[in-house]
């Protein structure tokens, strides 16, 4: 069964390309196209596209909008949106995947592009742009971990010297070789390892390396 699309473009010969284009392909049918918001939502409740395709700039209200209202809307099967925008600044990225989008293409999107977002959106899955895509990656690598954001209170009730032994402890040092770095007794060192283990609740050594590792102060020692 071929995949039903509304586009919606402001610009008469975006819409008319599209649909010249989409038509080619023989499981994808063009039923309507609009460069109207308000008529892209009534479109879409009266002839329930798969997918709608849309610009985020429309006459009346703006394809987010429609995004987000349609998103919203109790059909079923649920209605899906591969948004194109202009700009790929963060905010606009983060507007659309919020606003509920099954697909985000930049307008320098390939006909193939477009074509697989369409597929993907009406299966119920999302196609990002490259762009997109990797701002997302680079954004989950720099996130802190639910343990790190749990451990940084912890970490942060350690003095000075308490975080200089648990670093020490983390790169492999004995306790006579902590005492020799830090020109202290063996004695005063045990005791802090004591109280860095109280304070973070740590059984022995080897889960004292494992915090330093795992709250990030090895990062920024």
């Amino acid at each position: 069964m071929a995949v039903r699309v509304l586009i919606c473009d402001e610009l008469p010969v975006v819409r008319d390309g599209l649909r010249t284009l989409l038509e080619s392909v023989p499981d994808i049918e063009v039923i309507e196209t609009t460069g109207n918001g308000m008529e892209a939502i009534m479109l879409s409740r009266s002839l329930r596209p798969d997918v709608v395709v849309t610009d985020l700039k429309l006459e009346g209200i703006s394809g987010l909008e429609v995004t987000r209202r349609l998103t919203k809307e109790n059909l079923e099967p649920p209605l899906r949106v591969v948004v194109f925008a202009m700009s790929d600044t963060d905010e606009t990225m983060s507007d659309v995947l919020h606003a509920g989008a099954s697909g985000l293409l930049g307008k320098d999107a390939s006909l193939a592009d477009l074509i697989s977002a369409i597929r993907l959106a009406a299966r119920g899955q999302t196609m990002l742009a490259p762009v997109v895509a990797q701002r997302l990656v680079n954004w989950f690598r720099d996130r802190r971990s639910p343990s790190e954001m749990v451990l940084e209170p912890m970490v942060s009730s350690l003095t000075q010297r308490e975080r200089e032994v648990m670093l020490l402890i983390a790169r492999g040092l004995s306790t006579d070789e902590i005492a020799r770095e830090l020109t202290i007794g063996v004695a005063t060192v045990r005791t802090h390892v004591y109280r860095v283990r109280c304070k973070l609740g740590a059984r022995d050594r080897a889960q004292l390396v494992s915090l330093a590792y795992r709250s990030g102060i090895m990062q920024v020692a």
